[in-house]
């Protein structure tokens, strides 16, 4: 008897906005089966959360104006708060062009970081 493939528990909308905005750079693919997300050098810079909002990790000089801008709030998973990881409010999610700015801006900050050791 063949197992049940497990359904994935994110909002079918969210995931193609996701999607949608990880195809405006070709350098960046979408990894994570159960938690959808991007990195680079082996940092994460974006995420999808399990209620389906959009968590990205910004530099600290654009952090203020993004959370200022968007009214946007720090992301927090079990508890603890990540300072480098702004929640995108979800209006700016649907707006791909506006965010692709800040995706961009995500991705260009973890490229510059030193590549963590693969475990090979």
């Amino acid at each position: 008897m063949a197992a049940k493939k497990e359904k994935s528990s994110f909002p079918a909308e969210q995931l193609a906005l996701y999607d949608k905005l990880i195809a405006t750079n070709p350098a960046v693919e979408r990894k994570g089966a159960a938690i959808p997300y991007t990195s680079c050098n082996g940092h994460m810079f974006s995420q999808l959360t399990e209620d389906g909002s959009l968590a990205l990790r910004l530099p600290e000089n654009e952090m203020e104006a993004f959370l200022k801008k968007y009214k946007a709030g720090l992301h927090v998973a079990y508890g603890i708060t990540r300072k480098e990881y702004a929640v995108v409010p979800d209006e700016l999610f649907k707006k791909t062009k506006e965010l692709k700015k800040y995706f961009d801006i995500s991705y260009d900050y973890v490229k510059k970081m030193k590549p963590k050791p693969t475990k090979k």
